[in-house]
């Protein structure tokens, strides 16, 4: 049978952020089984900080879960704050650091990343890791946190990118329409890589950079899969989702119709998580910008050593 129907959405309400808190509060207890996929993440996203001189000092985690804090304060920075959407997620030990006395540690913060709570340059660096592809207007936040920052800030983001988990996505969607003749969003949509520079420019940050890095997540089980998603509090909230529960048949037939990765079969499936990193500066007069057209002095064909020739018309 079809989904059941529902109230009209709003095209700029894709999620339910109040369903996806509660998901986050149910996953602070088991987010630790996933740890080394978030570490991993926060790796490469942390790893941008070793291409630049600057020193930080007073840093914003954003959705971190645990994992970006400690990383921070093991970089040298005394004063890191951990936001999330989820209380039970913000407060969790890594996420609150030590309680060293003296220490300038911060201290979590239950916030929703579509409101930020945050003073206009309350801190030098702000990084969100695996968090923002649940905000429903991502321009908007974006542009609190380059409010959040002091000038020559940084902010490094990473988020789910177009093609992250598409398997599991095309075997629902089959085994869903196999079932029932119809399907329902089961997973959430991501961005594009061609949206990153731009999102950033639009929400007034410095030098913006938008790349791309692939991990693939490999399961001998892909009930397993199902198992991490929902540790993490990565599981469906979209609003246009079928409320009812799903047919008793659906995930160990979406899970049968789950493509095996590259190499032995006997190694399971081949999961992607494609992860987009955002880097962006909040705009500082120290910082480098583009010449304006015509306002060089030297011709680039005098620079090169070659002999200029005009195109006919």
């Amino acid at each position: 049978m079809p989904p059941a129907p529902g109230p009209t959405p709003d095209p700029a309400q894709v999620f339910d952020r109040a369903l996806h808190r509660r998901r986050r509060d149910r996953a602070a207890g088991t987010v630790h089984r996933v740890a080394p996929i978030l570490e991993d993440a926060a790796d490469r996203l942390l790893d941008r900080l070793d291409d630049t001189t600057r020193r930080f000092s007073r840093a914003l985690d954003l959705g971190g879960r645990g994992v970006v804090a400690p990383l921070l304060r093991g970089r040298g920075i005394p004063f890191v704050v951990s936001a999330d959407l989820s209380p039970r997620m913000a407060a969790l030990p890594g996420a609150a650091g030590p309680d060293a006395p003296g220490r300038a540690s911060g201290l979590p913060v239950a916030a929703d990343e579509e409101f930020l709570p945050f003073a206009p340059g309350s801190f030098d660096l702000i990084v969100a890791n695996l968090s923002l592809h649940w905000v429903n207007d991502l321009p908007g936040a974006l542009l609190q946190l380059r409010r959040a920052l002091a000038p020559d800030g940084l902010f490094l983001a990473s988020l789910p990118g177009l093609g992250t988990l598409q398997p599991l996505r095309a075997a629902l969607t089959e085994a869903e329409a196999a079932l029932t003749g119809g399907a329902a969003p089961r997973v959430s949509p991501f961005p594009e890589l061609r949206d990153g520079a731009a999102l950033l420019q639009r929400a007034g940050f410095a030098l913006p950079v938008a790349d791309a890095d692939q991990v693939t997540l490999r399961y001998r089980d892909p009930f397993a899969l199902f198992a991490d998603l929902r540790a993490a509090g990565e599981t469906n909230a979209v609003r246009a989702r079928d409320p009812r529960t799903p047919p008793r048949a659906l995930f160990p037939l979406a899970a049968s119709r789950l493509p095996a990765g590259p190499g032995d079969a006997s190694e399971g499936v081949a999961i992607p998580l494609r992860l987009l990193v955002l880097t962006g500066w909040a705009p500082h007069e120290s910082q480098s910008r583009p010449a304006r057209p015509g306002s060089a002095d030297v011709r680039l064909a005098d620079a090169l050593g070659a002999e200029e020739k005009r195109l006919p018309r």
